[in-house]
């Protein structure tokens, strides 16, 4: 019997419980059943470089969730290793969300200047971030800094141009309603053109937030870094610790999998009244 099919029969059997257990069948089981198969054909074919998904498991706990309680699990390697590398990527994030969004706003009001302008922030955004390394380590040297101005180079595309998208989109009724309000400057940006922008805001922060996430481990796989997952990963694959390369990998693709869930829920209470609002049209 499919996911599906076990889902509908727990959601018609009763209620709240019904609906849970038909959510969680339809989001996990699927995953359940491909660590199954993973973990089956790996231990049949005994190769050196696939593990099975319980020794990969193990391997995770080991180096950064063996902590006591008091510190949520967290060993002092995933101080040395997690740590800063979310701090980077968040440091990073939060300058290409400031950035984005008022250069996106200024260049949505102007018609002008986004048409004159456009051509070259598109032109500026097929650049691969990988590219301009040599660049940015010209400018601030190997470390920490080269390694934010990477992903914000990267990250900060998506939102701006999606919010200069939303700025130019927002319904000329509600302009011409904040005019007659004689709502200032101030007043019609913070109350009109960002609440009606927020839907492409978010669709860009969600691009942003994926590359992010790439780009914080390419940034650490560069020479002169010391610390970090890409760092881990790095020393792992320089001293042919398999295990250790796929639980830097799988826990990548975790955080990004939590990361993108958080954003989610945040979208959804956010844009609530948007949501509402459509439904109502």
């Amino acid at each position: 019997m499919t996911a599906t099919a076990l889902g509908a029969r727990a959601a018609r059997s009763g209620g709240l419980a019904g609906r849970l257990v038909g959510g969680l069948l339809h989001r996990w089981l699927p995953l359940a059943i491909l660590i199954g198969c993973w973990e089956a054909a790996t231990r049949v074919a005994e190769s050196p470089f696939f593990p099975p998904p319980s020794e990969i498991a193990t391997r995770m706990r080991d180096l950064w969730f063996s902590g006591p309680a008091s510190r949520l699990f967290l060993s002092g390697e995933a101080g040395d290793s997690i740590a800063p590398s979310l701090g980077r990527m968040a440091f990073a994030l939060l300058l290409s969300v400031v950035a984005g969004v008022v250069l996106g706003i200024a260049l949505g009001r102007s018609e002008r200047v986004l048409a004159y302008l456009e051509p070259l922030l598109q032109f500026a955004r097929v650049i691969p971030p990988p590219t301009m390394v040599p660049v940015f380590i010209v400018l601030f040297e190997l470390g920490t800094q080269m390694q934010v101005a990477s992903i914000v180079f990267g990250a900060v595309w998506p939102i701006l141009l999606n919010t200069a998208d939303g700025v130019r989109g927002v319904d000329a009724t509600q302009l011409d309603t904040a005019n007659v309000f004689r709502l200032s400057a101030a007043e019609r940006i913070r109350f009109v053109i960002v609440p009606a922008a927020l839907p492409k805001i978010f669709a860009g922060l969600r691009l942003a937030l994926s590359l992010s996430l790439i780009l914080m481990v390419f940034s650490e796989l560069l020479p002169g870094t010391s610390d970090g997952l890409g760092f881990q990963l790095t020393f792992a694959q320089s001293s042919s610790d398999v295990p250790t390369i796929w639980a830097v990998i799988v826990l990548l693709g975790v955080l990004g999998y939590l990361f993108n869930t958080m954003l989610l829920a945040v979208e959804r209470r956010v844009l609530g009244w948007h949501r509402g609002a459509r439904k109502g049209s």
